[in-house]
């Protein structure tokens, strides 16, 4: 080989070794290697199997336990759109790059997964790849389903071939060159995609082992809550610390005592989780309004707890932009306390007071108390302009609530005058959103 040779080859192989290294740190570590602990195969654990469902559903049929998992995996969610039918897809993900449609997983056999096989269904969940051999976009987190076992995913299938098919062809994405262009998934699915079943970690608790398989397996809480890298994918280093997904914000929900969960106490979480309200903590709203109606509030109460076990072992992440400590109640008066926006006062003097009250604790009801919430404290104001614009109906246990959306009756500078209105009067710092900031809100919701 000559001199010239050498030289192109070395810079050849020093580029690979530079890519691979890059790839290698933007992976980063997987979703439980902040545990440290050694990990076994499923079938070499001895402790209680993490796997399955509660003890309560050991007896029941395949298609039983493949209903609890379906609902702990929130299928439901994200393949119905509104006023459309359960399961039968449609529901539109707006993304900076497009707008990409859930499918059908109905056993319609011309548009849904009728046809799929075991097989076909495990590569789904656990590689991302249809059945014709197209690969699936991670608004489907394959990424998280690759933990499932196969018992469980085909349980889960079990399930949704015992629902009535519905014929109901998805609409057609409309994502730009190159987002397009599905073959490329398949690289980044190599790096991306661990493609491992749940390995239990010998360290921990049966308890915590639960709560994992749970929280990363099934109800795949990283994919909101933990930020993205610049490649879309996980951020784990950053685990639970908080991201915006489908113009809602998530909130922070590692042991951070400041600005995530670590002061909570474990009632407080519960509640949360099952009720998706907690006394001086808020009400959950938006999609994780959804996430506790379809899904958690479903779940036994040993699995909440084992999900609450799990978060409180995740490192503390703080969140800079949320205030250390929430604002109390705001004085009685309409006429004390700050009044960021005059404009703003109008609107929620007009609109909002009768359920919420001038102190933010709710004559009305506790879900309505906005003392306390994170997101009346967020600078950002983000949850709280899209309540206003999009309402939130949540099923409590003493029955529905609801909160009328304004999106239709008041104009984007209104909707931004209200929140900043809000969030100075009952939060630790007002926003200072405007028109346009609202605007490009609406822009990122679901349909």
């Amino acid at each position: 080989m000559s001199p010239a040779m050498r030289i192109l080859a070395g810079i050849v192989v020093i580029i690979v070794a530079a890519l691979a290294a890059g790839l290698w740190v933007l992976r980063g570590p997987g979703p439980m290697a902040f545990s440290g602990g050694t990990t076994v195969a499923l079938s070499d654990y001895r402790g209680t199997n993490p796997a399955g469902v509660p003890a309560s559903l050991a007896q029941a049929s395949l298609v039983e336990r493949g209903a609890y998992l379906a609902k702990a995996a929130d299928c439901m969610v994200c393949h119905t759109a509104p006023d459309g039918k359960q399961y039968a897809g449609g529901l539109g993900f707006k993304l900076p790059f497009g707008t990409l449609y859930s499918t059908n997983i109905t056993p319609d056999k011309e548009t849904g997964i009728g046809d799929y096989s075991d097989q076909d269904f495990l590569n789904a969940l656990h590689r991302g790849v249809r059945r014709d051999g197209a690969r699936l976009y991670p608004a489907m987190p394959y990424t998280s389903y690759t933990y499932l076992t196969d018992a469980d995913a085909l349980a889960i299938k079990a399930y949704l071939f015992s629902l009535p098919p519905v014929r109901a062809p998805a609409p057609a994405n409309t994502l730009e060159f190159p987002f397009d262009q599905r073959w490329g998934m398949m690289f980044w699915s190599a790096v991306f995609n661990p493609d491992t079943r749940f390995e239990p970690d010998t360290s921990k608790s049966p308890e915590w082992n639960r709560g994992a398989y749970l929280a990363e397996a099934l109800a795949h809480c990283g994919e909101c809550h933990t930020p993205r890298n610049p490649a879309f994918a996980l951020d784990n280093p950053k685990k639970f610390a908080g991201a915006i997904t489908a113009g809602w914000r998530a909130f922070n929900i590692s042991s951070d005592k400041q600005t995530g969960i670590g002061a909570w106490h474990d009632d407080d979480l519960i509640s949360y989780l099952s009720t998706g309200h907690a006394l001086g903590h808020g009400t959950a709203s938006g999609p994780m309004g959804e996430a506790v109606d379809q899904s958690l509030s479903q779940l036994a109460p040993d699995d909440i707890r084992a999900i609450v076990a799990y978060l409180r072992s995740v490192p503390p992440t703080p969140s800079p932009d949320l205030p250390a400590t929430l604002a109390p109640p705001a004085p009685a008066s309409h006429k004390d306390g700050v009044t960021a926006d005059a404009r703003g006062k109008m609107v929620f003097e007009g609109a909002c007071v009768s359920c919420h009250g001038w102190t933010g604790e709710s004559p009305v009801s506790p879900f309505a108390t906005l003392t306390g919430a994170w997101a009346v404290n967020d600078p950002g104001a983000t949850n709280v302009a899209q309540i206003v614009i999009a309402g939130t109906r949540r099923n409590t246990p003493d029955g529905a609530i609801s909160m009328p959306a304004f999106g239709d009756a008041y104009s984007d500078d209104e909707i931004a005058a209200v929140a900043n209105y809000v969030t100075a009067r009952f939060g630790g710092k007002g926003s200072k959103l405007t028109a346009q900031d609202v605007t490009e809100l609406r822009k990122q919701v679901s349909q």
